[in-house]
């Protein structure tokens, strides 16, 4: 098992966010469309100026894997992840974020993820979060309905 440890996202980390973000299979899974450099830049200048959003950026084995972040969103604290592809099914995604979750106190919290993506699925049931709702959205990258599915962690 990796060594996995969290700290605060830095400039130099934002290359591999990039690239992991444009990787066509690691968007559809997330349900997340690729974003060009100058909106990842821009989207990424928004989440660290926003002073209720935590970032973190996931380590293991001294490799940056990927990263984490908490928001508040519309009525909701929210929770989110992105690991590098090649570093999927590793069990990191789980270290990570249970990590997380130690710094991250506010509950309950909810996270979104997409019907098919069944490993991400897993991370946040082996986190304690339970499935609370699902909607159907037809804005994914690939221009498809999917199932949306909305979990909620109320205690660690």
């Amino acid at each position: 098992m990796s060594v996995v440890l969290l700290r605060a996202v830095e400039d130099d980390d934002l290359p591999f966010f990039f690239e992991w973000q444009a990787d066509e299979e690691s968007s559809r899974m997330a349900a997340v469309a690729t974003r060009d450099e100058k909106a990842f830049a821009a989207h990424w200048a928004r989440l660290r100026g926003e002073p209720d959003t935590t970032l973190r950026t996931i380590v293991a084995d001294a490799i940056v894997v990927g990263n984490a972040l908490s928001w508040t969103g519309a009525d909701d604290r929210m929770v989110g992840y992105w690991l590098g592809k090649a570093y999927w099914g590793r069990g990191i995604a789980s270290v990570a974020l249970r990590l997380f979750l130690e710094e991250e106190r506010q509950r309950p919290l909810f996270a979104t993820v997409a019907e098919h993506n069944a490993g991400s699925r897993r991370v946040l049931e082996k986190a304690g979060f339970r499935p609370v709702s699902a909607k159907l959205v037809d804005d994914g990258p690939e221009l498809r309905t999917f199932a949306e599915l909305r979990f909620r962690l109320d205690e660690s």
